[in-house]
């Protein structure tokens, strides 16, 4: 039988935090919404592996999206349980402090201010920047 309910968003939380690559996807999305063509050329993944990390963060909550004709566009969501929110929170605090993440962030804006370095095709919608609030 499973612990209360109460409990359920933290251990989604949990092991969804326990995978390097979902870190990465959200220290990329945390303040911008992105298409997952330019996921997958920052990550360096298949676009398969790629949409099922993106779905396992969907389901745990902290990732939402958005069709836009053939294209997939990502965005951070805030969890509704608080302590799961506070989690997430404070892990992309932390990870923005990691040089390997710093990099991809920094792939990410040449991507967007360059889309030609990439090899993402010519309609696929630029990255928009969100406004998340700091807590």
């Amino acid at each position: 039988m499973r612990a209360a309910s109460t409990t359920a968003p933290l251990d989604l939380l949990f092991r969804a935090l326990a995978d390097p690559t979902r870190l990465r996807l959200l220290n990329l999305i945390a303040d911008r919404e992105i298409c997952v063509c330019y996921l997958v050329e920052i990550l360096r993944m298949s676009q398969p592996k790629v949409s099922r990390h993106l779905a396992y963060l969907r389901r745990a909550g902290m990732v939402a999206s958005r069709r836009e004709g053939k294209w997939v566009h990502y965005r951070l969501r805030t969890p509704d349980d608080e302590a799961a929110a506070a989690i997430l929170r404070e892990a992309l605090r932390h990870l923005r402090q990691i040089p390997a993440m710093r990099r991809d962030v920094s792939r990410l804006t040449s991507a967007c201010c360059t889309p030609q370095r990439f090899e993402v095709p010519a309609a696929a919608p630029q990255p928009h920047e969100l406004v998340v609030p700091r807590s």
